[in-house]
């Protein structure tokens, strides 16, 4: 069976890992994967997720199945802290859990083939890698225009704006809700206001990927654009991830919520996500799910989360600082928010700053800054001085 199958690349980003594991330099620093970790280094289990689980080893009594839409009680709680209390949208929505944020993009794609097979997929670029081969694989044709000039470290919005206005009634968007990965740079108000025109006036579908809600300036600032964009049109779809923003990487935790038009529109359109969800995973994994639903239920929980993402936000934004001052040639770094931003390289010159420097990153250039300390702006400075990747040879 298997002797007509070609051998797959490596995933760059795990052999990133191994080699970074496997360096015993100790001046090392680790930009790569992306996740969060504190000023120790580490990626902890948060507070609330500590309680949360106590309070589940206590008084949880059964594993038994709950269904291919899973834990409708966390998708219910969730709405709130992504869409708002009282917005007029929230009557049209209808929502499933997912194996993470991976698993509701890739459920929204099988969604969108069944309804309309002949839409295609817009996605700007740079994107997050998994984007396209996620879309691709649902049979769905993606259309790609520049995003981001890296080089300027500018949004490149002409490209938008010639992007959205010359393509067909019920092709989708898909637009990163905020914190950009790989770039860090959101789109300002303004140019949200310009894209949902563009949306409305195109009758054009958006499909926002919100992965990184609260890491960027907070939860509700980072959920503004999606609620003005779901506020002014008629569809959309929502892929929600809860493993940064509750530090859940490996317990998949994430939901789809999709706006339709009209009750039948919903209707429909949940009955399809409920049946798809069932031939692809059956029923999601529960156990983070329930994390998140007993976090959101406890006033004394929810309140520990919160504090403890508002931590994590402004460490991050700390090193955007710390890097930013550490160089003129950086100074960009601190007007982009979450976990990444892309810098303007070479492959050659990554495997070079990793190989002479110890300073590990992805091959593309992007960073993950919750990787590093403050500490660590100068010795990130100097790599990439050394290599040629600054202009200025000043330190600011």
């Amino acid at each position: 069976m298997f002797d007509e199958l070609n051998s797959r690349p490596a995933d760059s980003l795990l052999a990133l890992i191994k080699a970074f594991q496997a360096d015993d330099r100790p001046g090392k620093i680790d930009l790569g994967v992306g996740v969060y970790r504190d000023a120790m280094g580490r990626t902890p289990v948060m507070r609330a997720v500590k309680a949360a689980e106590q309070y589940l080893l206590e008084t949880q009594d059964s594993k038994k199945y709950l269904g291919p839409e899973g834990d409708m009680q966390f998708v219910s709680l969730l709405q709130p802290i992504i869409f708002g209390k009282s917005p007029t949208f929230t009557q049209r929505l209808v929502g499933i859990q997912t194996p993470g944020g991976s698993g509701a993009l890739r459920l929204g794609a099988e969604l969108i083939q069944a309804a309309n097979p002949s839409a295609k997929v817009l996605l700007g670029t740079p994107s997050w890698p998994n984007h396209a081969p996620i879309f691709s694989s649902a049979r769905l044709p993606v259309k790609e225009y520049a995003f981001v000039d890296l080089a300027s470290q500018q949004v490149t919005f002409e490209s938008v704006i010639d992007a959205l206005s010359s393509n067909r009634e019920g092709d989708v968007v898909l637009l990163h809700g905020c914190c950009h990965n790989p770039s860090g740079i959101d789109f300002t108000m303004e140019q949200w206001r310009r894209i949902t025109e563009l949306l409305v006036a195109h009758r054009l579908v958006p499909f926002i990927d919100l992965a990184y809600q609260g890491l960027g300036d907070g939860l509700e600032q980072d959920a503004a654009p999606t609620r003005m964009v779901l506020d002014a049109v008629d569809e959309a779809l929502i892929a929600y991830s809860c493993d940064k923003n509750f530090g859940l990487y490996r317990e998949r935790v994430g939901a789809l919520y999709v706006m339709a038009r009209n009750g039948d529109d919903l209707r429909k359109a949940e009955s399809n996500m409920a049946s798809l969800a069932r031939v692809n995973w059956s029923m999601p994994p529960d156990h983070g799910a329930a994390i998140v639903r007993t976090i959101l239920e406890s006033t004394e929980m929810m309140a520990m989360w919160r504090a403890e993402l508002e931590e994590m936000c402004q460490r991050v934004n700390g090193n955007r600082a710390a890097l930013a001052a550490a160089s003129p040639d950086l100074a960009f770094i601190s007007r982009q928010r979450g976990l990444f931003s892309n810098l303007s390289m070479s492959k050659d010159t990554a495997v070079a700053l990793r190989t002479s420097h110890g300073i590990y990153m992805a091959d593309s250039g992007r960073m993950n800054l919750a990787g590093m300390q403050p500490a660590d702006a100068g010795a990130i400075v100097a790599a990439l001085r050394a290599e040629g990747c600054l202009k200025s040879s000043t330190v600011a």
